[in-house]
């Protein structure tokens, strides 16, 4: 669950990274790095962008069937079926905003440690989620936080321009998300849990589904901006928004090159973070 800008309906268009900040020794060291992992030897401009291992936590033959017991049997029952389930037991048609952020809190909690469970089950004996957001040895130039922030700069840059492109295009779009604005403003607890779910517990989740566990693995049998555009492609289906569908996948994009240029998880996370963060504030005080 990733929150979406409150501009008008975006058109992307992402360019490639630009690796200038590198020098050609280094790039030399980390493309090297690169084959002796394994993931293709081609000589493309890019070959020394990505550093993540081909040595991944689990098993490239059983990634579809995980991935979709993760989707099926967690994702779609507790994030689009959750607050349902809930109105049922508690026999309220419209729930309350406080119960009902409450409620996404739980229902994403919930998700969370069911997706560490299945992958910790999954993954490989000698491997820990943890090592997820550890820098291994051939990434420690890399700084997540750098990454993390050049990341959301590139994002937001990109949010705005299209969005000012759409409303150009299509005229101007209020908030598009009512029910969000009505919970954030309805009191302490409920934008409290609204920032924890967002904030937190949703980017931690999808992090470690969509890019640790899924990009990872893909990026361990194919190119690397392959495994960034199915990932990509996927987040966006999982979030089950035609509307957003384009903007999602961007972000997705976004959030994947800034895992394969740090090979920490954490620059990731932290951008996903504080781009659903930007949108609450935005939704709040709009």
């Amino acid at each position: 669950m990733i929150l979406t800008m409150y501009f008008a309906k975006p058109l992307f268009s992402i360019s490639a990274i630009s690796l200038s900040g590198f020098s050609s020794s280094r790039l030399s060291n980390l493309s090297c790095l690169k084959k002796d992992d394994g993931v293709g030897g081609e000589d493309d401009i890019f070959q020394g962008f990505s550093v993540l291992s081909s040595d991944t936590p689990w098993d490239k033959d059983s990634m579809w069937s995980s991935m979709s017991l993760y989707f099926f049997s967690l994702h779609v029952p507790l994030s689009f079926g959750g607050l349902s389930v809930i109105s049922k037991i508690l026999h309220q048609p419209v729930l309350d905003p406080q119960i009902e952020a409450l409620s996404i809190l739980i229902s994403q909690i919930t998700e969370l440690f069911g997706a560490l469970a299945l992958l910790r089950y999954s993954a490989k004996a000698q491997y820990k989620l943890s090592s997820l957001f550890q820098n291994r040895n051939f990434s420690k130039e890399r700084n997540w936080i750098q990454s993390s922030v050049l990341g959301f700069g590139f994002l937001m840059l990109v949010v705005i321009l299209t969005s000012l492109l759409a409303d150009r295009l299509t005229g101007p779009k209020d908030v598009n998300n009512i029910l969000l604005k009505e919970i954030l403003s309805s009191g302490s607890i409920s934008s409290t849990a609204c920032f924890l779910v967002y904030c937190f517990v949703t980017p931690l989740l999808e992090e470690i589904v969509y890019r640790g566990f899924l990009m990872g693995t893909l990026s361990s049998t194919m190119k690397w901006q392959q495994a960034v555009f199915i990932s990509s492609c996927i987040f966006s289906l999982a979030h089950l928004s035609t509307e957003n569908s384009l903007q999602l996948f961007v972000i997705g994009w976004v959030l994947g090159c800034s895992y394969c240029w740090s090979g920490n998880l954490s620059s990731s996370f932290l951008l996903h973070s504080l781009y659903n963060a930007v949108t609450l504030i935005i939704t709040l005080i709009a």
